[in-house]
């Protein structure tokens, strides 16, 4: 079975417990607004184009008989300034495990493992799970928005040891407003987390004027109660990739700096 990641992130701290390999895998089925890994939401590879760095010379429109440059109409290769590259990569699921499994004396040592990350790695589930039944003992980890059907979600979960889960904002309404899909798969998924015996956290993005009100994180903390709860601070260069996609970064915003976000739950850490 085949995947397709946009990056694999080695040595990564904040993905989960130690050092750890984060896979990024394409393809969401949300649309936040926030979002700044704007080339994990396609689940087709994707060009990117950094425009400040293009002399418009024309050497990438000669047509080329690259297999890899087929589809975008351009060779990836003809740029001297670098500015064309590829986002997303094709690879199976015994590729994935080979490229994780290099580091198993590392995480043995460091007590890390491998996060599966996106995107969202629920719309690949099979693809997931394939790969985790050949990486052994490695411990392993997923985030997710946990928007999917409930089995699906529970597969994901069962398979691993620990979830990274995404809530964004507490009513129905907002949530399909701001990400394009209500909040009711996330709920009942949300529900099964807490009683599956798992080890958990909650992730919460501090996005200005729409996640950090007092509304609606009074509304997260009824949800997640007691559990461990990971704020995490907006990040002001969300929008850096978009123009190298074609695509449009639409949000303006500064963080709250001087609200104290933790005081909502009862054991939250900030990032």
């Amino acid at each position: 079975m085949n995947g397709t990641i946009f990056d694999i992130k080695e040595f990564s701290i904040h993905d989960g417990p130690g050092s750890r390999v984060t896979v990024f895998l394409k393809g969401c089925p949300l649309r936040c607004v926030w979002c700044h890994n704007p080339e994990g939401l396609s689940r087709t590879p994707q060009l990117m184009h950094k425009k400040t760095l293009c002399t418009e010379c024309g050497r990438c429109r000669i047509p080329c008989g690259h297999e890899e440059c087929k589809g975008f109409d351009r060779c990836i290769h003809a740029c001297a300034n670098g500015c064309l590259s590829v986002s997303g990569t094709t690879l199976s699921s015994d590729e994935l495990a080979k490229k994780i499994l290099k580091y198993s004396d590392l995480f043995e040592k460091m007590g890390g493992g491998v996060t599966f990350s996106g995107g969202e790695p629920m719309m690949h589930a099979d693809f997931v799970c394939e790969v985790i039944s050949k990486i052994g003992n490695i411990h392993k980890a997923v985030q997710t928005s946990g928007f999917t059907d409930s089995e699906t979600y529970k597969r994901v979960v069962d398979s691993v040891d620990y979830v990274m889960q995404d809530i964004k904002l507490a009513d129905c309404e907002k949530h399909k407003a701001y990400t394009g899909v209500g909040n009711e798969k996330i709920l009942a998924n949300v529900e099964y987390l807490k009683k599956s015996g798992k080890e958990f956290i909650f992730r919460v993005p501090l996005i200005p004027g729409i996640t950090d009100t007092d509304e609606n994180l009074i509304g997260i903390s009824q949800i997640v109660g007691d559990s461990p709860v990971e704020l995490l601070k907006y990040n002001i260069m969300a929008g850096a990739k978009y123009g190298m996609l074609g695509m449009t970064y639409s949000l303006s915003a500064e963080p709250n700096e001087k609200k104290d976000f933790t005081s909502f739950f009862k054991n939250a850490k900030l990032k």
